[in-house]
């Protein structure tokens, strides 16, 4: 029997390899991560270096990569294990994508053999830890006009800064960081533990709780020449990475609203009001069916870019449509379900708010809404709007 949210049969579309890796995160999550998750929400903490460990037993850490460890699983797959992820709780699915699609395809896509062969394995393996140095303090959505800067001195580089919001950061064994120089911005592979690199957990978060959030302060850090990814020159770079990151917020946007929609579905059809459960009323059901509608268009959405990943004809423009829509509709099904749990929505004995909250965050990085909106408009008219 069809489950009642796959409204248009999507899951016999999936090839038999992408279901087995659904439903193999599905269980993960199910068993190591639900149960947790709430937890961890509220004390803000997360055992990530645990659980990456767990996922790259799985080979989750990078797995639409290739060599070095990395599964060379395909797009859609990838997609459907951050959809997986994502619906057990955002800050885990972001555990993954900013190891695999921000640090390990950096290193992956722009970085020296010696570097590969260095970092990939382990980070592979959760054995060591990433993290995506882009975002500074006073630039968010304008990385070009990034303050951090890396310098010659001899043979080596010289790097002073600072990053913000930075995920993986307080725990990271490297760091992919992006700096202007003289010949324009330029990606290095720093180890955490060089001297002068400090990284502070961001705390208070009311978002993203069960995910480490950090700051990197660099102040004169001096690294080898072979420390620079010879391959990433200019700004295109770290956008490219951010296009991969992009690429399963599409997909995981969708876990966190299915799991909202799962959530208030169960809750109305059991939770009696006036006599009968509140999912017989004709207001509920308008909810339910809008929200469902929604969802499975998210789905065809994400299913169709990752088709296009597949054939190598993926655009960056498409996936700004992807993460444009698919998130501002995850957090309208948040907030939607929300109301009809009522009080219970708020509860941490419920995912909805938790999930809503996150999804504040999500709508926010790797490229806003508004920034978003530019680069389809861009795509419309041929006409930049960013200055």
């Amino acid at each position: 029997m069809t489950a009642p949210l796959d409204l248009l049969d999507l899951d016999p579309s999936l090839t038999e390899e992408e279901r087995q890796v659904r439903d193999v995160v599905r269980q993960l999550v199910d068993d190591r991560v639900r149960p947790h998750v709430a937890d961890w929400y509220e004390e803000g903490r997360a055992p990530a270096r645990e659980l990456a460990r767990e996922f790259g037993k799985l080979g989750l850490l990078g797995m639409h990569l290739t060599g070095y460890g990395c599964a060379g699983a395909s797009a859609v797959a990838y997609g459907l294990a951050c959809q997986e992820l994502e619906a057990a709780d955002s800050g885990v699915r972001s555990l993954v994508s900013v190891q695999g699609s921000l640090a390990m395809y950096a290193i992956w896509r722009y970085g020296s053999e010696e570097q590969k062969q260095r970092w990939l394995p382990s980070m592979a393996t959760g054995e060591a830890i990433g993290c995506f140095g882009l975002t500074e303090p006073d630039h968010g959505s304008d990385p070009a006009s990034m303050a951090t800067r890396a310098r010659r001195d001899g043979d080596d580089w010289v790097l002073s800064g600072g990053k913000m919001w930075i995920t993986n950061a307080p725990i990271a064994d490297v760091a992919v960081i992006w700096a202007r120089t003289d010949a324009g911005v330029r990606g290095f592979a720093v180890p955490m533990d060089t001297p002068g690199v400090t990284a502070r957990e961001i705390r208070r978060k009311m978002s993203l709780r069960a995910s480490v959030t950090g700051e990197i302060v660099l102040d004169d850090v001096r690294l080898p020449a072979n420390a620079q990814l010879p391959e990433a020159v200019g700004l295109k770079a770290p956008l490219s990475c951010l296009t991969e990151a992009r690429y399963g917020i599409v997909w995981g946007a969708v876990g966190a609203a299915r799991d909202c929609l799962e959530t208030a579905l169960a809750y109305s059809t059991t939770r009696t009001q006036f006599g009968r459960p509140l999912a017989g009323f004709q207001l509920t059901q308008a909810k339910l069916a809008d929200m469902a509608v929604e969802l499975v268009k998210g789905q065809l959405l994400a299913l169709h870019l990752g088709r296009l990943a597949d054939a190598g004809r993926l655009r960056p423009e498409q996936v700004s449509v992807g993460k444009l829509n698919n998130v501002r509709e995850a957090l309208a099904i948040a907030r939607q379900c929300r109301t009809i749990l009522g009080a219970n929505g708020v509860s941490g004995e419920y995912p909805v708010m938790r999930h809503a909250n996150n999804l504040e965050s999500v709508l926010t990085y790797e490229g806003t809404s508004e920034i978003h909106q530019l680069v389809v408009g861009q795509r419309l008219t041929g006409l930049s709007a960013f200055a």
